[in-house]
């Protein structure tokens, strides 16, 4: 239900805190974590992006206690914030991607929060409001209608997904049974491969058929409009990151549509919007390495082209938003995350929450 109207019931029939919620269409992702629900409240007006964990729980060598977290109104929270209980952050702020939440001093409200640790930027920036005359009247109400409409079809399509890649598997299954007096015990090993091969093939096909088999463009726009539908939709039918570790990892990348050099190590990398990225020859990728085109502050969309040369190292955990350039023998440190627009520049090593030059 992440990135839908429908996110919003589920979490409160989960036991989150979510009185007076309003609804904006996609008021959390697909990836939110808590250890208890009924620990957790978020106050109206407040849109999350993925990778939200709510910290409920401290623990000690021998015992641990339990604490509400709370979220304060009209904030937007960027990817994989965790929050602790105690923050000192109220209403009406904004936090960036991977920011360290604040634990002392004064209370924060009506700013921005960036970096580990955090620094104050200005809460939104003129160009982000070019669509808040579709956030309220008639209008706003027409089109939320509309995406859930459209969402109502993409969870269908979701489920018709799933339903088709279990139906394939158990058909591999029973054609083996079919064959096993002719072959014997030779058919499962021979199944395992084959459907191994069936899924890669169809999670590929599904998520190239949900991008229309074309690039994706630079976008700037609303959440209420047409085209961040359907990039939502393609967002659910994402594949597995199938082969992590071994040189087949970087023939399904091509496949999916990323322009990826020779002799590429990706020990798990994700990313985003296969089509923007470009990545040279006898790069290494380390796990939980993201590639990230495109942001989502205060329910505005952008994507752009994000480019990383030869040689390059992304790593562990490491972060790269979209509009970044990543010149030849460049390293990027463990953890850290690389701004919008940034460039690094040959053989340089960064690091850090935001990046610097180390």
């Amino acid at each position: 239900f992440g990135d839908s109207s429908y996110i919003v019931h589920y979490l409160r029939m989960l036991g989150w805190d979510l009185f007076g919620a309003v609804q904006t269409g996609s008021n959390f992702g697909i990836e939110q974590k808590h250890e208890s629900p009924y620990l957790s409240s978020v106050a109206p007006g407040t849109m999350v992006s993925d990778g939200l964990s709510m910290m409920n729980t401290s623990f000690s060598s021998t015992s641990f206690s339990m604490s509400r977290v709370s979220i304060g109104g009209n904030c937007f929270f960027g990817n994989n914030i965790a929050y602790p209980p105690g923050a000192t952050v109220g209403n009406n702020c904004l936090l960036g991607t991977k920011t360290m939440v604040p634990l002392d001093g004064h209370l924060r409200e009506n700013v921005g929060l960036l970096g580990s640790p955090c620094f104050e930027i200005p809460r939104s920036v003129q160009r982000d409001s070019r669509f808040d005359y579709l956030k309220s009247g008639a209008e706003f109400h027409r089109r939320l209608a509309a995406k859930n409409r459209h969402n109502l079809v993409t969870i269908g399509l979701y489920l018709l997904a799933q339903w088709s890649r279990f139906y394939l598997t158990i058909l591999v299954g029973l054609t083996a049974l079919a064959f096993y007096h002719i072959l014997g015990a030779l058919v499962f090993p021979l199944a395992t491969v084959i459907t191994l091969l069936v899924t890669v093939a169809y999670s590929i096909l599904l998520e190239r058929a949900a991008g229309g088999f074309r690039s994706l463009t630079p976008q700037f726009c609303s959440i209420y409009d047409n085209y961040f539908w359907w990039h939502e939709r393609l967002w659910k039918m994402f594949a597995p990151n199938f082969f992590s570790g071994t040189p087949v990892r970087t023939v399904i990348w091509r496949l999916l549509g990323v322009r990826i050099g020779s002799m590429v190590f990706d020990d798990g990398c994700g990313i985003a919007e296969k089509s923007l990225v470009t990545i040279g020859d006898q790069c290494t990728l380390n796990a939980g390495a993201v590639i990230q085109c495109h942001s989502l502050e205060d329910g505005t969309f952008k994507s752009d082209h994000s480019s990383i040369g030869s040689n390059c190292t992304l790593g562990v955990g490491a972060f790269v938003h979209y509009g970044v350039t990543i010149n030849d023998g460049a390293i990027l440190g463990p953890d850290s995350f690389l701004m919008k627009g940034e460039e690094i520049p040959p053989y340089a090593q960064w690091g850090g929450n935001p990046a610097r030059i180390m």
